[in-house]
């Protein structure tokens, strides 16, 4: 393994343009009509030709734990194996589970017992949003409640006040997404780096998200004039709309939906006591989502190919490349340079230094994907030796989820969510959703920053 050559100035200047093209080619793919996996693949080549030709990157022997070496390419110990296998896991698990209709019959359930009454309505669905977003991924949680929730506005007649459900739903999806370790990506980067456990991340997070879910709720009802229903007529023909649905629709075997229901269960257990398992801990949370994934698929042992079909391969490609990415990076000394900055924000004190990492986290989010952001940040946090248990940690977690809600690009549930309010034929552009936004994101920022300042110091 040869040394690697000091780069000049201008060479790191190349290596973090690469770095910025790549951010500003996630945060416009829609624009240029190109996946997230071909955006990070084309940087990572790019990257690891430079790093090539600059001679900085360490080609030779891998040392494996236990001090065996073999000759692996450069950018495969690049890769955060661990993450992809939680990823992979947990996509394949979820999606044999929900064929068994467990996820809509538990919302048409919700709906029978809110009588069609619109604002608790709007608390069950805004609940459910929050905890199916923590249990599967934001994206599907949205999928879900969206589409239930325009069928069940209009069986109700509330029209009207579809625009306000799913703008309240699409902010509540990164709300439950910092619920638990699994629950978004970026938690699981960071939550990985730092070494937070399962249960330690739920604890923590838990207080803040049931305050802030109930404060996004009532803004909603308030700002979307989202109220009870309040003579016996409306409550009497809201009952008998909501009496048509039909939860037991589309449920399949019977014996798989409560074996769904089991497995569910045992999953979220496992994955919480991971890391006082017995040999399993040693495994990791990785393999637990693939021992899982492969149990549930037992059931479609004959078809699993649909289940493989399913996965969501351009996100997958888009970790692996993007982790190559910032693997050289961290290299060429762009990660440093970034850290330098980060380090001055520390410096400035506890109070100062978690606030403005937190809210700069959340602004740089609003723009761009928050998962590059997250690897990167995490990096630098690891390289400034800041040990797991500090808030700092938890104000990039709370940044990189939060800033999302500023913007219709910040995540990807919330662009599903306008995705769904076009798809009804109503208008929200990119500016009103900001000004509409806006509120609910500063609320819940300022809510997050106190959190984080005062009880997690």
């Amino acid at each position: 393994m040869h040394e690697a050559a000091p780069l000049s100035t201008a060479a790191e200047l190349a290596f973090a343009g690469l770095l910025v093209a790549m951010v500003l080619g996630l945060a416009f793919e829609e624009k240029i009509h190109a996946r997230k996996s071909m955006i990070t693949g084309i940087a990572a080549l790019l990257a690891l030709l430079g790093g090539a030709f600059a001679e900085i990157l360490p080609f030779g022997l891998v040392t494996l734990p236990g001090g065996h070496q073999v000759e692996l390419p450069v950018y495969i110990p690049a890769i955060d194996w661990g993450v992809i296998a939680i990823i992979l896991g947990s996509s394949l698990f979820i999606d044999v589970v929900s064929r068994s209709g467990i996820f809509s019959w538990t919302a048409i359930r919700l709906t029978k017992f809110s009588r069609g009454d619109p604002l608790v309505l709007l608390t069950l669905y805004g609940t459910l949003t929050v905890v199916f977003s923590a249990l599967l991924n934001n994206v599907t949680a949205m999928i879900i409640v969206g589409s239930l929730t325009v069928v069940s506005l209009k069986k109700l007649d509330r029209g009207d006040q579809l625009l306000g459900f799913l703008l309240v739903e699409g902010l509540l999806t990164n709300l439950g997404g910092l619920l638990t370790l699994i629950s978004s990506v970026p938690n699981i980067i960071l939550g990985h780096m730092a070494g937070i456990p399962f249960v330690k991340f739920f604890l923590v997070a838990a207080p803040y998200t049931a305050v802030a879910t109930a404060v996004t709720i009532l803004m909603g009802a308030r700002i979307f004039g989202i109220g009870r229903l309040k003579t016996d007529a409306e409550k009497s023909a809201a009952a008998r709309l909501v009496d048509s649905f039909d939860e037991n629709d589309g449920l399949g075997s019977k014996r798989f939906f409560f074996v769904s229901w089991a497995l569910l269960a045992a999953f979220i257990v496992t994955i919480a006591t991971t890391s006082w398992l017995p040999h399993i801990s040693e495994l990791g949370m990785g393999f637990v989502a693939m021992a899982f994934a492969i149990i549930a698929m037992l059931r479609f042992k004959h078809s699993v190919d649909r289940n493989y079909a399913g996965l969501d391969w351009d996100l997958l490609f888009f970790f692996i490349f993007l982790f190559v990415v910032i693997n050289v990076m961290e290299h060429a000394g762009v990660l440093g340079r970034i850290g330098g900055g980060i380090g001055a924000l520390i410096a400035a004190g506890d109070m100062v230094g978690g606030g403005a990492l937190l809210w700069s986290a959340s602004i740089a989010s609003s723009v761009t994907d928050n998962v590059p952001l997250a690897a990167v940040m995490g990096k630098i946090l690891v390289a400034q030796d800041i040990p797991g248990s500090s808030h700092l940690w938890w104000a990039t977690i709370f940044g990189t989820n939060l800033g999302g809600n500023f913007t219709p690009i910040g995540s990807a549930s919330t662009v599903v969510a306008v995705a769904i309010i076009h798809r009804q034929g109503l208008k929200l552009t990119f500016a009103s959703f900001v000004r509409q936004a806006a509120p609910f994101a500063i609320a819940q920022l300022v809510l997050a920053t106190a959190y984080v300042l005062v009880f997690l110091r």
